[in-house]
């Protein structure tokens, strides 16, 4: 019984954080703070979702497990190649606080879309 109790309470945090992501999808003003918001829910909110339905049903946790650990490896990586690939593209950010690629890219360098249609 108690199992079940814990089970469903983790169960509804990763409910709870599905749904702030998806709020945060609707609510955040660009690419890059959305993409924030959708690697959390991601990695937290399908974590709890896992973990609540392995103590649910004991038979499913091996599984359960394997597909966590895959997720908390490649949400993450998943989101910073769409970041990285959205600034190169030139994706403008709302308010930037600091951007520390600046430095790093050329001011006349073309994209990679005025590249391609040059070819």
């Amino acid at each position: 019984m108690l199992l079940q109790i814990v089970g469903l309470i983790i169960l509804w945090i990763g409910v709870v954080f599905c749904a702030l992501g998806v709020v945060g999808l609707i609510r955040l003003p660009d690419v890059y703070c959305r993409l924030h918001a959708s690697g959390k829910v991601a990695t937290l909110g399908i974590c709890g979702l896992l973990v609540g339905a392995s103590l649910l049903l004991p038979a499913i946790s091996l599984k359960a497990l394997a597909l966590a650990i895959f997720v908390v490896i490649s949400s993450p990586v998943a989101s910073h190649a769409i970041a990285l690939a959205a600034y190169r593209q030139s994706v403008p950010m709302i308010n930037p606080v600091r951007d520390d690629l600046a430095a790093r890219q050329p001011q006349n360098s073309p994209s990679m879309s005025e590249s391609v249609l040059a070819d």
